[in-house]
């Protein structure tokens, strides 16, 4: 409906009628950054009259798996140098290391627009957490979602072979239920996707491939069967839900065998979002020292989010190298 001309590229898909389409030319391109220096190493996509250079998700753009392939990206040939272009970078979350990492494909005087709170926790979704061994986990997501009824659900799990696992589970119990994660073809992701988002399978079993960059209308639950490794993680899942003004629920089950260490970073999330910390989470919080951590959750200098100022970040925003273990052998993307 406007004269602007988008094109997308992306791996798991034919290239030739990708090629066709950016050989058409366009005015915004978006890429993946894989198949995007493929175009780019054919000499199928010029950089000379570049004036926007835009990076979802920075953090994980320049966290160890995507920081070469970026910097390969603005070393390219016709690449205008940073003083020629504008660069805009956009997360949810920006550890410190990363933004200092980020400083090197920015103009020295950048701006930094913070929307709430940096590594924060959106107030429009209602966190609940839950208790529970690993082998009543089932159980308890079945009861949850007999509750729910028909609402859009996504269902987060660490590993791929648990998506489909659960998956066929509900499905057994009558739930009609599709999956995502790495080891799918991209034609079955993007079938999942759509089946999900008409309604046809209410109920998305899903890895941290779908905890970022998908925004999906009206998802009224998420339900983390298994926490992730990291707090960055937890804070971009529930985000797929409580979007634009709309009231969200984020279910967590926590089992205290395996979930410890982010215990006090759960209780800083929710204590922040000015929520009701569960008693038996803080006291699980108070038996999980961190190294040289003064654990305060009520404390205002929760989070900086310009590095630049010199302050320290809040005990919840972890290192880039920490969230690197978030999947490492589980890594996921769209290439």
């Amino acid at each position: 409906g406007t004269c602007v001309r988008p094109v997308v590229v992306y791996g798991g898909v034919s290239t030739g009628h990708q090629i066709r389409d950016v050989l058409r030319g366009c005015n915004v391109l978006c890429g993946t950054p894989g198949r995007l220096m493929d175009m780019i190493g054919r000499g199928k996509v010029g950089l000379s009259k570049l004036r926007y250079l835009v990076l979802d998700e920075a953090d994980r753009m320049l966290d160890m798996g995507f920081e070469p392939e970026m910097r390969r990206l603005v070393g390219s040939p016709g690449m205008p140098a940073k003083e020629n272009r504008q660069t805009l970078m956009f997360s949810a979350t920006f550890p410190e290391d990363i933004q200092r990492l980020a400083a090197d494909f920015l103009k020295v005087d950048y701006l930094f627009l913070a929307v709430g709170v940096v590594g924060g926790a959106c107030s429009d979704v209602q966190q609940t957490f839950i208790e529970v061994g690993k082998f009543n986990k089932r159980e308890q997501l079945l009861d949850i979602l007999k509750t729910t009824g028909m609402d859009r659900t996504i269902v987060f799990v660490e590993k791929k072979r648990y998506a489909d696992f659960i998956a066929t589970f509900l499905c057994q119990e009558k739930l009609p239920t599709t999956s995502i994660h790495g080891d799918r073809e991209q034609y079955q992701r993007e079938q999942a996707l759509a089946d999900f988002r008409s309604g046809k399978c209410p109920v998305l079993v899903a890895t941290s491939v779908a905890a970022r960059g998908l925004d999906i209308p009206d998802v009224q639950n998420v339900v983390n069967f298994d926490l992730p490794n990291n707090i960055d993680e937890y804070v971009h899942r529930i985000g797929r839900t409580g979007r634009c003004g709309n009231i969200g629920r984020a279910v967590s089950f926590y089992d205290p065998t395996t979930d410890g260490p982010l215990t006090r970073s759960l209780v800083s999330i929710l204590s922040k979002a000015q929520q009701e910390v569960p008693s038996w989470l803080e006291e699980y919080a108070f038996s999980n020292p961190s190294p040289g951590e003064d654990f305060n959750p009520s404390r205002k200098n929760f989070a900086s989010p310009d590095s630049r100022k010199g302050q320290q970040t809040g005990s919840f925003q972890e290192s880039a190298v920490n969230s690197q273990v978030t999947a490492a052998a589980d890594d996921e993307e769209w290439e």
